[in-house]
């Protein structure tokens, strides 16, 4: 299952919207066959696995050891489940259970009803982390929100007037290239893009297609310039229904997104007015596994404040910006220590002189 794993792993920036999912065919202890998930739309790991036989009836009798249940839908390809009982393997190994309302079960159902074999959990943990924003959009409706910050050991990621390349070093923003491939989209407020104008793309050599870039644009206030419009691939912009849209806006390349504003706010006030929440249900509909942030601290902080963060990823370079500088997160003032937003740790790294961290928020565990 280690093995399945790690080729599930080579799907990374490939597979979305399905996940990522890899398999291995073995008898007597030995591998004779394995294979992954490569992309949307094409054979899925099961397939591919029994594809690499060189001799079909190899399989009869084998255990096949899959990250993810197998299918047993007709989607984009057959269902899994029918080619592992017409291959004759004689019992399937599984990681984690498929939180898809159409799987859910059924694979393990369908194989058992065939006489085959099915164990369940060997390394469920590992293989749910490969694909956090599948499951997520699964059981709760709404793609996985990684936030990305570049910051200073004072917590600015900006100077106080706007100016912030380069915080970190080139091998974190390489880095950083990596997490925005595998993301389905990259996700900015009007702030940033005002402000830096960032393209918000994928500049990874070889890495075809880009993901969905979002903006979260209350007043639609997106110029019909900006860099990010004018490359390749789709750009969403999210404004609110009820504030007027300009024409030069209305004509632009990016497709807008009209979405109710957030309870309690009126036309014309407040940095981020868009229901977030109904952003999210909005990027799942458009079958987004993984969102990528790369924003200022007001849209951050909404995201937060909105229970909307599932991850955070800080690069803390070793520097100073000063009290004037812009923060991480603008947040409603705290008057209790008990109040204060807590997060459990994942990982920390060094790129160059960089640190990154990773971290979960604490309300993500109850």
């Amino acid at each position: 299952m280690a093995r399945a794993i790690e080729l599930a792993e080579r799907g990374m920036n490939t597979t979305a919207p399905n996940p990522r999912v890899g398999c291995v065919l073995a008898r007597d202890g030995d591998i004779i066959a394995e294979g992954w998930h490569e992309q949307a739309g094409g054979p899925h790991a099961e397939v591919m696995a029994l594809a690499a036989l060189e001799d079909p009836q190899a399989a009869r009798g084998a255990i096949a050891y899959v990250t993810l249940e197998p299918c047993s839908h007709h989607g984009r390809t057959p269902p899994c489940a029918d080619a592992l009982v017409a291959a004759g393997v004689a019992e399937v190994v599984i990681a984690a259970t498929d939180p898809n309302p159409s799987v859910n079960g059924a694979g393990v159902e369908r194989l058992r009803a065939a006489g085959i074999a099915c164990r369940t959990g060997l390394l469920g943990e590992q293989a749910e982390a490969l694909n956090p924003g599948f499951i997520l959009r699964m059981r709760e409706g709404r793609p996985f929100v990684r936030v990305k910050l570049a910051q200073s050991l004072d917590g600015r990621i900006a100077l106080g007037n706007g100016a912030s390349q380069w915080i970190t070093g080139p091998e974190a923003r390489a880095d950083v290239q990596a997490w925005r491939a595998r993301a389905s989209a990259i996700l900015t407020g009007i702030g940033t893009v005002a402000m830096d104008d960032p393209s918000l793309n994928v500049r990874l050599e070889g890495h075809e297609g880009q993901p969905l870039r979002v903006i979260v644009d209350s007043r639609w206030r997106t110029p019909a310039a900006a860099r990010t419009l004018a490359l390749p691939g789709e750009v969403l912009v999210a404004g609110c229904a009820d504030e007027p849209v300009p024409d030069l806006l209305a004509v632009s390349p990016a497709t807008l997104l009209p979405l109710p504003a957030a309870p309690g706010t009126a036309a014309g006030t407040a940095p981020v007015r868009v229901d977030l929440h109904a952003l999210m249900a909005a990027l799942a509909a458009r079958e987004c596994n993984e969102v990528h942030v790369e924003a200022g601290g007001q849209l951050c902080g909404a995201l937060l404040a909105a229970g909307l963060v599932d991850e955070l990823m800080v690069y803390i370079a070793p520097c100073l910006l000063g009290s004037d500088g812009l923060p991480s997160f603008v947040l409603a003032p705290l008057e209790d220590m008990a109040a204060r937003p807590g997060f459990d740790w994942i990982d920390r790294q060094m790129f160059g002189d960089d640190l990154r961290i990773r971290l979960r928020p604490q309300y993500r565990d109850s």
